[in-house]
């Protein structure tokens, strides 16, 4: 059983819709308009979305701003990162399974009620049968691309926030084990002022077997340049094809450095949805995220209030594989 890529044909995808106003400084309603924004592209293009809310109140503001396409689902849920907090599902021989694992809120920093059990509810509701796996692993901190091979972050994955007890071997024994991943390219830190300690899904992402997509640096004060050379240098010496996709450049709100990122795109059946921040580089990183996906639309969709939640679209979402 192996965890299939994200371009894999999906039966739907799940997304998150902000409800705890605490959490969103102030931006929860631009942030609900763009997550809605998100989920009615991708459910106009012809693929289900099932977009997760909280209560009969939040369900009526989602309603009334996504397409009517869009299906909602109520369930109790702490954040909307669903990336993290869902089931990771793996496949072989038409079956499917659910993979739930520990979650500590990214190392003990975000602790809601709710996200240590929408994984078992998603996976319970698509009638997955699902295995407890015994460590703390959240999806956006891998990204496979179908062979067998997985890229993932040392700051993250080796954080003695998540699995003290386990070595780096151990870890790779239980990639292999739990989700099929035999190669492990370890890359090393994640962009500057992450909250999840380095995600390698807002620094790096597989667009077709053994290649990867590595912002290039915008500028020469782009604060993650060290970052991109250091990961696409880890690449290149793994054997894997690196293609370069410009930076969103500095992004700093309220004199703190964001980690923006068009790597946090989604790749949907027919569309890839690319996070943009209203920068200068916007249209650039947009236009080479197209290349990569020739058979896609590729639509760039204004996501600074989702940022400042500590997330993006790929990090609210989780496809549901096709058998």
């Amino acid at each position: 059983m192996r965890m299939p890529p994200e371009w894999h044909p999906q039966d739907w995808l799940w997304i998150g819709f902000p409800h705890l106003a605490e959490e969103w400084s102030g931006v929860i309603a631009a942030a609900q308009v763009q997550i809605a924004a998100f989920a009615s592209a991708v459910a106009d293009s012809g693929q289900e979305v099932r977009l997760i809310v909280r209560d009969a109140a939040n369900e009526a503001r989602a309603r009334s701003l996504v397409s009517g396409a869009v299906t909602l689902e109520r369930r109790v849920y702490g954040d909307v990162w669903l990336r993290d907090t869902g089931p990771l599902v793996v496949g072989g021989d038409g079956r499917r399974r659910a993979r739930l694992f520990g979650f500590n809120g990214w190392g003990g920093k975000y602790l809601m009620a709710g996200d240590e059990a929408i994984g078992g509810d998603l996976a319970a509701s698509a009638g997955l049968p699902a295995d407890r796996c015994d460590w703390i692993l959240e999806g956006g901190a891998l990204d496979g691309d179908g062979t067998g091979l997985v890229a993932t972050t040392a700051q993250c994955l080796l954080n003695p926030n998540r699995n003290p007890a386990l070595s780096q071997a151990d870890l790779e024994a239980r990639l292999l084990r739990d989700l099929g991943f035999d190669r492990v390219l370890w890359l090393g830190d994640g962009l500057i002022n992450d909250h999840t300690d380095g995600h390698v899904d807002n620094l790096a992402r597989f667009v077709a077997p053994n290649r990867l997509a590595v912002p290039r640096a915008t500028g020469p004060n782009d604060p993650n340049a060290a970052i991109y050379a250091d990961a696409a240098a880890r690449a290149r010496d793994f054997g894997v094809d690196v293609v370069e996709v410009p930076s969103p450049g500095h992004v700093e709100w309220g004199n703190l450095i964001q980690p923006a990122s068009y790597m946090n795109f989604v790749i949907a059946n027919k569309v890839v949805i690319v996070p943009v921040f209203g920068t200068q580089h916007d249209d650039d990183g947009v236009a080479a995220i197209a290349e990569l996906f020739p058979d896609h639309a590729v639509i760039g969709l204004m996501a600074d209030a989702v940022l400042a939640g500590g997330g993006g679209f790929h990090c609210s979402s989780q496809q549901m594989p096709a058998a």
